[in-house]
């Protein structure tokens, strides 16, 4: 058996639910949202949206993905994200020609479920990190949207264990919990693990026989990977990784999902008592991205496949300790210049214009490591 369904009970304590051999649908994109208009009212474009804007004629190149940060006072209360959006057209601001109204068509998403704006709201756009100018309103944002459909899943061969045989029993009385289906490599140690839905839509003799059953979970949830990024999963399936630099043939997102799977090689076994001092060294070869930087950072310090942050706020938290590894310690990092070029231009945050790369670097110095870049 391949995956195990269960689910924690009152104390923490995982409880099987049931072993299956398949899963049809556990890689799969996130539905796009529906495209909706929207028009930036008074907008001072800034950054990519003016380049877009500045193009002649009806651009065919959007901005791509806009975040609206929407602010009360002095401070950002929501934070929307126009989805692939793409400028269909702009013109003056009545009351002001220096400003543009800007018709935008876009999906939009908002984790927060806010609807209603603040009584003097005001809007900043961001392009990814960068600024991409103000605006004193947004045409078509406020509203309430139906949420889109669940993807179901399909669990093939699947022994059941008693919880699971009494949801078949009496669907209904589980249809709002959630389980957690861990995937298993090939030695049989929990390689991931995904939330899903114990809403169940059918059930029916397997098509492996015997006393198996293929289920269907009505909602197989939101956090599934991308069919893009199989490869990564079926390598980490014959084990952990047990060379440096695996995950270097990968793109962007390859990497971010193997950086998703360290996250659960961390936690099994546990971790041991952090160790300090010494020298490690830094392959920069392949640092052509944050996720290469993270990659690279983890099998300095840990080696392969392990995890010591995935981002800014996550790197930080380890540099504190828990993690495997403390500082003081001394960081070589050959071939740092392939990651300073690579990451000029990848700025959090824009006020102080760092590069993502010299973000990490002084944060390293900032908690006690000794950066040598070579």
């Amino acid at each position: 058996m391949k995956y195990l369904l269960v689910q924690e009970d009152e104390d923490g304590v995982e409880q099987l639910w049931g072993r299956c051999a398949g899963v049809e649908g556990l890689f799969a994109d996130p539905v796009p949202p529906p495209r909706e208009v929207f028009t930036l009212r008074g907008c001072r474009p800034d950054g990519l949206l003016s380049e877009v804007l500045a193009e002649p004629g009806v651009s065919l190149r959007g901005p791509g993905d806009v975040c609206v940060e929407v602010w009360d006072g002095e401070q950002p209360v929501q934070w929307w994200t126009l989805v692939d959006a793409v400028v269909l057209a702009c013109q003056p601001h009545p009351a002001d020609p220096e400003r543009y109204d800007i018709v935008l068509g876009a999906g939009v998403r908002n984790e927060e479920g806010f609807f209603e704006p603040p009584a003097r709201p005001r809007f900043e756009l961001f392009a990814g990190t960068a600024s991409a100018g103000r605006c004193s309103g947004v045409d078509g944002l406020f509203r309430a949207r139906v949420d889109p459909a669940p993807v179901p899943m399909e669990l093939i061969g699947c022994e059941p264990a008693e919880p699971l045989l009494a949801a078949l029993r009496r669907p209904r009385r589980s249809e709002r919990d959630w389980a957690d289906l861990l995937v298993l490599d090939r030695h049989g140690a929990v390689m991931a693990s995904r939330p899903v839905g114990l809403a169940i839509t059918g059930a029916r003799p397997s098509v492996l026989g015997g006393a198996l059953v293929d289920i269907t979970l009505t909602d197989g949830g939101d956090d599934r990977p991308s069919p893009a990024v199989r490869p990564v999963w079926a390598e980490w399936y014959q084990g952990p990784p047990a060379h440096p630099n695996l995950w270097a043939p990968y793109d962007s997102r390859g990497r971010d999902a193997w950086l998703d799977l360290t996250t659960r090689a961390w936690r099994m076994p546990a971790p041991r008592p952090d160790r300090s001092g010494g020298e490690h060294h830094l392959d920069g070869r392949f640092v052509t991205d944050a996720a290469g930087l993270h990659c690279a950072i983890a099998e300095a310090l840990l080696g392969p496949g392990r995890y010591f942050g995935r981002e800014w706020n996550s790197f930080k938290d380890c540099l504190h300790g828990g993690f495997g590894v403390t500082p003081p310690f001394t960081l070589t990092w050959h071939n740092s210049e392939i990651a300073r070029r690579a990451l000029a231009n990848v700025v959090d945050d824009p006020k102080d214009g760092r590069s993502y790369f010299e973000d990490i670097v002084r944060l390293l110095e900032q908690r006690g490591a000794t950066v040598n870049l070579r």
